[in-house]
């Protein structure tokens, strides 16, 4: 551990001390964001140059209100489900049922969509201010895990089309984005298929490229795919109507322009043309169900994986700074309800260009500015460039995204918790695909309920906690009794910060007759926090209790004498 002095701030001082490495890191960060922004807005519903709009916001506005270090703050491909789904419903609200995926569609409902996140971004302020930053706690550790997944397959089930140069149906189902798959693949454009298959190609490998040239640590996989696939698509996309279901050659003059263009990223030409991007919010639907329904997702799903963002990267952190996540959800709101004021995407502490970041060597979060105002120069110096990436290659940056979240290891890590882990986790995951994601995650929920009760926790113990301290030494020993679940972790937490702040703490669970696996997660988690605070927090108690899996953070049962 590096002393205080050591330690990178980002405070204007520390800005001096580390401008090189910060300036670097945001460069090769930008690389990285510049792509999967346009990609991840366009897959959105929402004009390419929006998702930019949200990571300059972030970088340049958080930077000032929030302490966390290694963070990037713009759009991440888990909101995809989320703006989308809003974009969709609001047009399903209004009667289209028919061509559901046809941008022109979009336009048309993106402002009621910016009213939903401008609100969205006011309910993060108060849960900021109200110290809400402990959200990510109350959730079932599966049920997060399976709505991060399921989102993951809404990824991969929408961005394959685009990817391969289809276009499906106008449905707006998830599922039914898998069930069309097999009648429309045949129809492929082999042309558009070579640069997204390349390119997703060249993602998965990537990692192997790393380790064995370390020319390849150096540079972004995304910027190698956008100095291939632009060339590629220029010669391969040359006379051919891409987007007809026939996906016939075309020699035809002026109509073929117009279809290659289709097939390539749209943003304004010029400085003077980007005003015409901005979405400005109509609150139109605020006395709706329908408007409230959308808030609570953006809300909830945004904050969640923002906090659980924020989290880990504080893991990566090598100097073991924390991130005031009650700070980072307010900044965070705050730089919501500014960027979706002009129709920007919703914003998160963005894990995979966070990680990158540190991994490039960023000190302190002035890196996240220097990204940001690398893309605002980008944008207004570079149009002629964006305008020649082909969409092919940015599905498949967002596939390849989507396959991270619903990785195969999720499944498997999830079935070594615990079977019943493993319940939950597919629950929510059919819950979300067979429904909309707010009623998947009260599946998962429900589920988690059901089988905990059938374990023995009664619903009176759902709610209470009864703890008793006592003093050991320099030590407090933490009592429970009845059962440790998900729904009262945060009265355990809380018991446990109000304790004097030199002190070890003992958590004995002898008298518990149940503690699930989201509890012992947390635990381990608040230990390490000790740990780098010079502290320790020790389990005791559980020498009794049979766990549910060999995992060490599996939940636990009270065995009947």
């Amino acid at each position: 551990m590096k002393t205080n002095n050591e330690i990178p701030c980002g405070n204007f001082q520390g800005m001096k001390r580390n401008l090189k490495s910060d300036i670097v890191a945001g460069l090769l960060v930008f690389l990285i964001a510049l792509p999967l922004c346009l990609g991840i807005s366009g897959a959105s519903g929402f004009p390419a140059i929006n998702g930019v709009f949200t990571a300059i916001v972030g970088g340049l506005i958080c930077v000032f209100l929030s302490n966390s270090e290694l963070t990037i703050k713009g759009p991440a491909a888990g909101m995809i489900a989320i703006v989308l789904g809003a974009v969709l419903d609001f047009a399903k609200e209004a009667g289209v049922t028919q061509n559901a995926n046809d941008p022109e569609i979009y336009m048309k409902y993106l402002p009621e969509v910016a009213a939903v996140a401008v609100t969205a971004g006011i309910a993060q302020i108060i849960l900021g201010a109200l110290k809400a930053g402990s959200l990510a706690d109350f959730f079932p550790s599966s049920v997060i895990h399976g709505l991060l997944a399921s989102i993951g397959l809404i990824i991969i089930g929408k961005q394959i089309y685009p990817m391969l140069g289809l276009k499906p149906n106008g449905s707006t189902e998830a599922y039914e984005a898998y069930l069309e798959m097999p009648a429309h693949l045949p129809h492929f454009a082999w042309q558009i298929a070579v640069v997204g298959l390349a390119s997703l190609v060249l993602l998965f490998l990537y990692p192997l490229l790393k380790k064995r040239f370390a020319i390849c640590r150096a540079i972004p996989a995304q910027l190698i795919i956008m100095v291939i696939a632009i060339p590629a698509a220029a010669f391969l996309y040359k006379d051919f109507d891409g987007f007809k279901r026939s996906y016939e050659i075309s020699h035809g003059g002026e109509m073929v322009v117009q279809e290659v263009k289709s097939m390539l990223v749209k943003v304004p030409a010029n400085p003077s043309a980007l005003s015409k991007s901005l979405i400005f919010p109509d609150f139109r639907d605020i006395k709706h169900f329908i408007f409230w329904k959308w808030v609570l997702m953006f809300c909830l799903v945004g904050s969640l994986e923002s906090l659980l963002s924020a989290k880990a990267v504080d893991v990566l952190d090598p100097w073991k700074r924390k991130t005031d996540l009650n700070k980072d959800l307010l900044a965070v709101g705050m730089a919501n309800t500014a960027v979706a004021a002009i129709g920007g995407l919703p914003m998160i502490s963005e894990i995979v260009r966070s990680s990158a970041n540190k991994d490039y060597g960023a000190k302190t979060r002035w890196a996240n500015f220097f990204h940001g105002f690398f893309l605002l120069i980008s944008i207004v110096s570079l149009p002629f460039l964006l305008n020649r990436i082909p969409l092919a290659a940015l599905a498949a940056m967002l596939v390849y995204a989507g396959c991270r979240l619903a990785h195969y290891k999720e499944f498997l890590h999830v079935y070594h918790v615990g079977k019943e882990q493993l319940v939950i986790f597919v629950a929510t995951i059919a819950g979300v695909l067979a429904t909309d994601l707010l009623i998947g995650v009260g599946i998962g929920i429900a589920v988690k309920v059901l089988l905990e009760m059938v374990q023995g926790v009664t619903p009176l113990q759902f709610l209470t906690l009864p703890i008793s301290i006592e003093e050991e030494g320099i030590s407090r020993r933490i009592r429970l009794k009845g059962s440790a679940t998900f729904t009262n972790w945060l009265m355990l937490k809380k018991k446990i910060n109000s304790l004097p702040s030199e002190c070890d703490v003992i958590v004995d669970f002898s008298q518990s007759h149940y503690v699930d696996h989201t509890v012992m997660t947390r635990i381990e988690e608040l230990r390490k926090d000790f740990e780098a605070a010079g502290r320790k927090l020790t389990v005791a108690g559980l020498e009794r209790h049979k766990p549910m899996s060999h995992d060490s953070l599996a939940a636990r049962r009270l065995k009947v004498s």
